[in-house]
């Protein structure tokens, strides 16, 4: 490595002494960021509950009929396509706090045209609206929250973004057990709204402020966040991030990490697993299982438990290992699922129609009600896998970018 390629891997941050700042607010930070992921993950899991409560509305409410449901599910990846582009260009133009700002308007703005919804269009729009603060924020939040945490803190506050994303999805599983889907609008609008009153007591990110050559502004962040401007200093000229050129992809050190990185996201989108979050209890009704709403529930449980435990074990067996068993543990759960269906085909008689709750207080199962625990089971693992695999990915990808040569050094 040449002494440029140090100067330019240098963090724009560095203690210069054995001391590390200890300050309690960059939490209260993180946290504010962290609703941005909260109010991503209620967006992705809104569609699953509120499918069926939409299909069971009646006029003047907004109907829908199979096409419009799959669009309702499926078009806040749209938004959220357009959000990741705006994202990049808001990042480093209008700062890490100022893009967080934006974003919590597209969120309370969609959610509230999805309340005030009378046709098929408005719904449709508020979820586009959703999905492209669902890409900001997904973007953002891990870069405000990666320049304000100090090194001893920076791996923790970084597992919190998917953690809260999970979380969301959850959130919106078990409000959509007891809510309808205007009432599940007006809730989704809350997280995004205490993130947008936090984050205007937050000061932006120490690194951006330096990038911005205001030192002043970077040593008054950091005394609010870390309690004191003390011990760090400016980077010397050239430390900064430096653009990326499309020279760049013909070096070994780049493409090697950026097209492994690329089949990586891909084969996880191709896995399945978003639909299934946009459309657990659409599944679970097709799969003629009597509480498709608790069914659902469980599987945000379990997707959030394997992403802790994901982030806890991750670094002690290893990125390929948990990849790897992901995968297995995924084809072989979709292969389950997919007997369920064969062997519950052809009419009501052979269907599994059971409740959980009653199923647990009885005796010796007989087939039909073991092939309801077959669907669950299934998708339960499937999502076990998935979290895993997700998590796992979202690391590798930050130490694949890590060897890239034009990495801006915010993966912890």
């Amino acid at each position: 490595m040449t002494p440029e390629d140090q100067e330019e891997t240098q963090p724009l941050l560095g203690p210069l002494g054995g001391s590390a700042p200890r300050g309690r607010r960059v939490f209260l930070a993180a946290f504010a960021a962290a609703l941005g992921p909260l109010s991503f993950g209620f967006a992705l899991g809104y569609s699953s509950p509120a499918i069926p409560s939409l299909r069971r509305a009646a006029p003047p409410a907004p109907h829908l009929d199979e096409d419009a449901a799959s669009w309702f599910g499926a078009i806040v990846t749209l938004g959220a396509a357009a959000g990741g582009v705006l994202g990049g260009w808001l990042v480093d133009r209008a700062g890490r706090k100022l893009s967080l700002l934006l974003c919590s308007m597209p969120f309370v703005t969609g959610f509230t045209v999805i309340t005030a919804a009378q046709n098929l269009w408005m719904l449709l729009g508020g979820r586009l609206l959703t999905g492209l603060a669902c890409g900001i924020a997904s973007l953002v939040a891990p870069v405000y929250i990666s320049e304000i945490a100090y090194p001893e803190v920076r791996g923790l506050l970084g597992s919190c973004v998917q953690l809260m994303v999970v979380t969301g999805i959850l959130l919106a599983y078990l409000a959509g057990w007891v809510l309808e889907w205007r009432w599940l609008a007006v809730l989704g609008c809350v997280p995004p709204s205490f993130m947008l009153l936090l984050m205007c007591f937050m000061p932006e990110t120490p690194r951006f402020l330096l990038s911005q050559h205001k030192r002043q502004e970077a040593m008054a962040a950091m005394q609010f966040l870390w309690g004191s401007g003390q011990g760090w200093e400016e980077p010397p000229i050239g430390a900064e991030h430096q653009g990326f050129h499309m020279a760049q992809l013909w070096r070994p050190g780049v493409y090697k990490p950026f097209i492994i990185g690329i089949s990586l996201m891909a084969f996880q989108q191709l896995s399945g697993i978003n639909a299934v979050m946009f459309y657990a209890e659409t599944i679970f009704e097709e799969a003629k299982f009597k509480d498709s709403s608790l069914a659902s529930v469980v599987v945000g449980l379990i997707q959030v438990l394997f992403t802790a435990t994901a982030a806890l074990i991750m670094d002690r067996a290893g990125r390929r290992l948990l990849l790897t068993l992901s995968g297995v543990v995924m084809a072989f759960s979709t292969s389950a699922f997919g007997a369920y269906f064969k062997l519950t085909e052809g009419g009501p008689s052979n269907s599994s129609h059971v409740d959980l709750p009653a199923h647990l207080s009885m005796g010796p199962a007989d087939t039909n009600t073991g092939l309801a625990w077959l669907a669950v089971g299934s998708m339960c693992l499937f999502i076990a896998g998935g979290s895993q695999a997700l998590w796992c990915l979202l690391a590798g990808l930050c130490l694949l970018l890590l060897r890239c040569p034009f990495h801006s050094g915010l993966c912890p």
